[in-house]
């Protein structure tokens, strides 16, 4: 049995550290605009995606702005089936899974069959079809698109909307990591990647500003009135958004083989768990620290050589200083940048950490530093080289996205230049060095 099991892992572990990981293509769906280009000039610019919630009423609640995504004709992306039997989180998938794919300069025959994934994360995914479901099957009789947006089924189904389009017959996954769901499914679709079980994966993550959700954060008093502050001493909370952002992840050979461009290297990623509360992160920072080390020591590098840090930065008192503490502590004295990009899209949920890693790749490509805005009043504990109120450049080789999420998920994933990264071929030690005893046991 050990036998078998040293057999199986030290192959895995060889070609994990063998492959690189690019990024190809990018997509968006935001309230700061539809694509990369509007996207990334509206936050190098500074941007507020906020506006007057339109989706729904918020007559009884005492707070009414969000992140909320306008201008979005689901018919300018899918087809008219497609926009039937999707739901509004599904459409913005799609959306920009489709901009990402012609981003990255693919095609459907380029995407079919089983060597391309698709994994995406979200929240809440259709929640907002409960008060339809209610009408409809209790008055009319169960429709037979309406079970394609049903909010648990519908989730499930956020990968296969996309696998359909593009006839992708490799694995699809949903992963509900909660905020950090985005970065979950690049880390996992990354590793598929390095274990030789995909070519390609399209992932990422959607989420949708709905009311059940909005009127949750607003009556735990997590809703800040109109503004998101990051960082700053009166922060009074999170603004909610909503969105989608895609990622198209392939293997070096494969991007090589067809003449791709690279945008950037997927380095390594850091998943922990606080352990500690479902809504209150560790006051230690536990699982937010050893993510946060864990991506960087499995990308090769040090704490030193980090460019950059895209913080969680949710606005609320706790995570904030509790992120801060963490910060501080992998980076000592060393001021490295940090900002957060709430204070411009707001808090989009499960498609955070996908919307912020599109533009982690981005700064990686310009050297550009997205800006934390509405930062006013410095705070003792919250002591970091922030990117306040205007965007900065500087070097920017590796960059780390942060995702800290309530139940204490932590991910963490490292973008890097290409070519910046040690070769995979060096990394075999060091991935087998920083596998968990009972496991590195077997490579004895």
């Amino acid at each position: 049995m050990v036998g078998s099991l040293r057999q199986w892992i030290a192959p895995a572990i060889a070609a994990r550290s063998m492959t690189r990981v690019f990024v190809t293509g990018l997509g968006v769906v935001s309230s700061l605009g539809l694509g990369r280009d509007a996207y990334w000039r509206a936050v190098v610019e500074g941007q507020s995606g906020f506006s007057t919630i339109q989706g729904f009423d918020t007559g009884n609640l005492d707070r009414s702005v969000a992140g909320e995504v306008r201008g979005f004709n689901a018919r300018d992306f899918l087809t008219a089936a497609e926009a039937r039997r999707t739901g509004r989180c599904s459409a913005f998938a799609l959306a920009a899974a489709r901009m990402a794919v012609e981003d990255a300069g693919l095609s459907r025959s380029d995407l079919e069959g089983e060597r391309t994934s698709v994994i995406l994360g979200t929240t809440m995914g259709e929640a907002d079809v409960i008060g339809e479901l209610e009408h409809t099957w209790m008055r009319r009789g169960l429709s037979a698109v309406l079970p394609n947006k049903l909010p648990l089924y519908g989730s499930t189904l956020l990968p296969i909307h996309l696998a359909r389009a593009f006839g992708a017959r490799g694995m699809v996954q949903t992963l509900p990591a909660a905020c950090a769901a985005g970065n979950y499914s690049i880390a996992f679709a990354a590793d598929l990647i390095r274990s030789g079980r995909a070519d390609v994966v399209i992932a990422g993550a959607s989420e949708l500003l709905q009311k059940v959700q909005f009127a949750g954060f607003v009556r735990l008093g997590a809703v800040a009135p109109d503004r998101c502050q990051p960082f700053d001493k009166n922060r009074k909370g999170l603004i909610v958004g909503e969105g989608a952002g895609i990622l198209v992840l392939e293997s070096e050979a494969h991007a090589v083989r067809r003449g791709a461009t690279a945008l950037a290297e997927v380095g390594g990623a850091g998943l922990a768990c606080d352990a500690h509360h479902i809504t209150r992160p560790h006051p230690e920072g536990l699982g937010s620290l050893n993510a946060m080390r864990e991506a960087i020591t499995r990308s090769g590098v040090t704490a030193d050589d980090v460019d950059f840090v895209n913080a969680h930065g949710t606005g609320t008192h706790a995570n904030d200083k509790v992120e801060a503490l963490v910060i501080r502590e992998v980076f000592g004295s060393r001021p490295v940048p940090v900002s957060s990009m709430k204070g411009m899209l707001g808090h989009c949920m499960g498609a955070a950490s996908a919307l912020e890693a599109v533009a982690c790749v981005l700064t990686v490509q310009t050297g550009i530093y997205p800006p934390t805005m509405s930062y006013e009043t410095p705070d003792p504990e919250c002591d970091l080289n922030l990117v306040a109120n205007r965007s900065r450049t500087g070097k920017a080789d590796i960059v780390l996205n942060n995702s800290l999420a309530f139940g204490g998920y932590d991910a963490v994933v490292a973008f890097a230049k290409p070519g910046r990264l040690p070769d995979p071929s060096k990394l075999a030690a060091q991935v087998a060095a920083s596998t968990p005893p009972s496991s590195a046991s077997f490579l004895q």
